[in-house]
């Protein structure tokens, strides 16, 4: 059973609520503390980049059918991992929050590929957005899309069926709207909330003093 199917598309559709891709624009003024609740990997596991050690933590949540997002990887994120990731000053995790049904198959295939090729293929779903996303879930676009990662048709079925990787996408987007994410990319960075067209400009002036 897939996304797009009658029982998946009601377990997608109660755990997307009413989100949007976007939301305010530019950092927030809520801080929210960096508890060890919010630091604590879901039920699949962090997909984390750079030290864990690092002064700086950020926890991106995203959608892959959000032009915010896809823009932010073009424009925004190489920057932050060439000069705070690389460099151990960020720790990086990325987080799903999907945003509608084609968001969350995307969301489950790239937790299928080994945990070496999920950034490859997060980007690849958000610059390759024209050829897959659509108001109608076009599960061969969205497979041909993972195909480029390695992963075969059978697996990315097998994926699409897996109630762990369903339930586990869920709780952490559940997770998220916890701690005050409706949109997409929503960043908190050591808890200081940033969302919508955030610039690498705003990202460096809230890293750099927590950073040296």
């Amino acid at each position: 059973m897939v996304f797009g199917r009658v029982s998946a598309v009601v377990l997608i559709a109660a755990a997307l609520g009413l989100s949007a891709c976007g939301g305010a624009t530019g950092p927030a003024d809520t801080a929210i503390p960096l508890k060890e609740q919010m630091l604590e990997p879901g039920p699949l596991g962090e997909r984390e980049y750079g030290s864990r050690n690092a002064p700086v933590t950020i926890i991106e949540y995203a959608s892959l059918t959000c032009p915010h997002c896809r823009n932010y990887h073009r424009n925004v994120f190489p920057k932050v991992k060439r000069q705070y990731i690389d460099t151990g000053k960020v720790h990086y995790i990325i987080r799903e929050f999907p945003i509608g049904r084609s968001a969350g198959n995307a969301a489950i295939a790239t937790r299928c590929v080994p945990k070496n090729k999920y950034l490859g293929l997060t980007e690849a779903y958000l610059s390759r957005q024209g050829q897959w996303v659509s108001q109608d879930v076009r599960l061969d676009k969205i497979y041909a899309v993972a195909k480029s990662s390695g992963l075969s048709r059978t697996e990315f079925d097998k994926c699409l069926a897996n109630q762990s990787i369903i339930d586990g996408i869920k709780e952490v987007k559940q997770r998220g709207r916890k701690y005050g994410v409706i949109g997409t990319p929503t960043l908190f960075i050591n808890g200081q909330k940033a969302q919508g067209a955030v610039s690498f400009d705003q990202i460096k002036a809230m890293i750099d003093p927590q950073a040296s």
